[in-house]
């Protein structure tokens, strides 16, 4: 054990003494460092090394605060910082990059931690996982419909091999051949729980090293239990699992195949995410705790997943594949640094546990970023959401499309189409709902569908002696980010079929002539619609908008508990989706995006609230479960009719106006 502990100590002033005469993005390095694979450990200059990552990302946390975040995970007693790089962020539209905007400079985040001393492993996918918006692939994929994503499609690995030498140009000055702190690189991600196919995965191993990742050292994680269906012999093995697993059966297998190799648990899961509508999820701090001194006392490296999970602002937050299952805003994954960035009872035990494997006293910890209150406010200006001089010109089509077929990734769509006469009952399928319905029939709510709900894609429909309008809103609440369900597209995805009878028989409309309008998930969209006052009736679907005043700048989270479901922009920041049915209640509000005075919040919220009315708070609600408000199973109908029309081919009194 003193042996071990004294490797340990020396990998820790390897780390704090070599970065230190790294480069910075201001002077070039004098001295550049090697890092290899060597006889059951890696090697820093030649030196044995222990690798213990701190896994956060920079676009889950607000620009001004990624030194704040770096630190913390110094203080924690971390040498290296694990970054997923998000492809979606950088490529919004195909081929035009953006590595500069706001949170998505990744350089500056990779500069930061080498003026930290901390040293760097990069996961660029293409796919992440990560709860992430469809695992950090653009959505712009899914406008090909035979694309086939995470395979050797020539259309998928052309975008890959194009993002990855653009990503690999903006980290070149940080490479170790460059005087960089970029130790490894992971090729693909978790490919044994997606497929198995080796050679996809040596296709990303050489799109990397094409791009410029030639002389570093790349790796691959995946499962104990799968981690050989796709195991290339050319690359480091890494295992990925959470607190309480078995380290010793966790890396049986490897340890076998591999003896003189050095192990590395590249995800040990520090808590778990949370979904919507599910319980809120925490893991003990001491079964953690005691996981990653498991790993010490082997000389085995780590990267802690999450040691700050911080924030899926905007739209990005993904949704998991049980079923539908979208994923809160939060982030904060009950990790030793919670979302707003302070330190927890996590922290500390790890924090005193890390401090055994250092040969000197790790930095002061750094200030929490204060947290204040702000006065509950009312809101004064309202647009209604289905007004027609707050919906865009729409589009004729004949047929359903997706969301992605009118070039629109994040948002809502609403479809509408003229029904025909029916003299009785019928019932309306959607196939399918991606992924929150509001129905309507001549501007009179039928009722809505969420995806989430298993087979809830009808809803029965009255009679329609003079025919009527259909609008369906969908609301888009993010693409699944695991297993093959990740080919998701949003909006109505097939057909909407309404079934009636005419004389006894069962007639089947294959709805069609549909007008089809967008929604686009912006801040300029939202602050354009045309708002007056509003009136004491507040539980109406549409653009809320006041001002708030702010003595004391700082964090707070947003009290959303008397609103419905939508979003909310302040300042032209999105802080992301809430809904009532929780877990989650607030929403963090970064002190960086706030100002001392007034400030500009606009919600949009596509049900209605309780009451238009916000405070901020400085306690968060993450675990404020209400499932009453999820809407309820729709309505199943067993039919058996062979006899399906077309509206134009239907003829007599209950044909649609206009039919043939």
């Amino acid at each position: 054990m003193k042996q071990l502990k004294s490797i340990l100590w020396q990998s820790a002033l390897v780390a704090g003494c070599l970065l230190s005469t790294g480069a910075t993005a201001e002077a070039k390095a004098t001295v550049n460092h090697t890092f290899e694979v060597g006889q059951g450990t890696f090697l820093l200059d030649g030196k044995p090394f222990v690798i213990k990552a701190a896994e956060m990302h920079y676009m889950r946390i607000p620009r001004p605060y990624w030194e704040h975040r770096i630190q913390m995970a110094k203080a924690l007693g971390m040498n290296a910082v694990c970054i997923y790089i998000f492809w979606n962020q950088h490529e919004q539209q195909e081929g035009v990059y953006d590595f500069e905007t706001d949170e998505r400079n990744v350089a500056e985040f990779v500069r930061l931690c080498q003026k930290n001393d901390m040293w760097v492993i990069v996961r660029p996918g293409p796919y992440v996982c990560a709860e992430w918006e469809m695992g950090g692939l653009p959505w712009w994929l899914l406008k090909h419909d035979d694309m086939k994503l995470r395979s050797l499609d020539k259309n998928f690995m052309t975008a890959v091999g194009r993002f990855e030498r653009a990503l690999a140009k903006q980290l070149e000055p940080f490479r170790l051949e460059n005087g960089g702190n970029i130790l490894m690189v992971q090729v693909e991600n978790e490919y044994g729980s997606y497929a198995k196919d080796k050679p996809y995965v040596s296709a990303v191993r050489d799109s990397l090293r094409a791009a410029g990742w030639d002389k570093t050292q790349l790796f691959q994680c995946d499962w104990s239990s799968n981690f050989t269906d796709n195991a290339l012999p050319d690359l480091l093995w890494t295992m990925n699992f959470g607190t309480g697993a078995n380290i010793e059966q966790q890396f049986k297998k490897v340890g076998e195949m591999r003896p003189d190799a050095p192990k590395m648990c590249s995800e040990f899961w520090s808590g778990w995410f949370d979904g919507w509508g599910t319980a809120h999820q925490t893991r003990p701090a001491d079964k953690m705790v005691q996981g990653i001194k498991d790993m010490l006392e082997r000389g085995i490296s780590f990267s802690l997943y999450m040691t700050h999970g911080g924030t899926s602002f905007g739209q990005w937050a993904g949704a998991n594949n049980t079923g539908f299952a979208p994923d809160c805003t939060s982030y904060d994954y009950d990790a030793p640094i919670n979302e707003q960035g302070a330190a927890t009872e996590k922290y500390y035990k790890l924090r005193d546990l890390l401090q055994q494997y250092s040969d000197k006293k790790l930095p002061n910890v750094p200030k929490a970023k204060p947290v204040v209150p702000v006065n509950e406010f009312v809101f004064n200006e309202f647009a209604p959401l289905y007004a027609p001089e707050n919906l865009p010109k729409p589009q004729a089509v004949e047929d359903i499309h997706s969301m992605e077929y009118f070039d629109q990734g994040y948002g809502s769509i609403l479809y509408s189409c003229q029904l025909p006469v029916t003299q009785q009952e019928g019932l309306l399928t959607i196939t399918e709902v991606c992924d929150f319905a509001s129905v309507f029939i001549d501007g009179q709510l039928l009722g809505r569908l969420y995806r989430g709900n298993k087979f809830e894609n009808t809803l029965r429909v009255p009679a329609l002696p003079k025919g009527g309008k259909l609008d369906i809103m969908i609301e888009a609440m993010g693409r699944i980010n695991y297993s093959k369900l990740i080919h998701d597209r949003k909006g109505i995805t097939d057909k909407v079929e309404l079934c009636t009878r005419i004389k006894g028989a069962e007639l089947t409309y294959n709805l069609k002539e549909w007008e089809v309008t967008l929604l686009p998930f912006d801040y300029d969209f939202m602050a354009s619609r045309h708002y007056g006052a509003l009136d004491n009736t507040a539980d109406k679907a549409g653009y809320y908008k006041t001002t708030f005043k702010v003595s004391k700048v700082g964090d707070t989270y947003l009290d959303m508990s008397t609103w419905s479901k939508g979003i909310v922009w302040i300042n032209g920041h999105c802080l992301g989706r809430f809904w009532n049915v929780g877990p989650q209640q607030t929403l963090f509000v970064p002190g960086c995006w706030l100002k001392k005075g007034q400030n500009e919040i606009i919600v949009m919220d596509i049900v209605g609230p309780a009451q238009a009315k916000a405070s901020g708070v400085v306690t968060p609600v993450l675990d404020g479960l209400h499932r009453e408000f999820l809407p309820k199973d729709g309505f199943r109908m067993e039919t058996n009719s062979k006899n399906k029309f077309e509206r134009s081919q239907l003829v007599g009194n209950d044909a649609a106006p206009g039919a043939k």
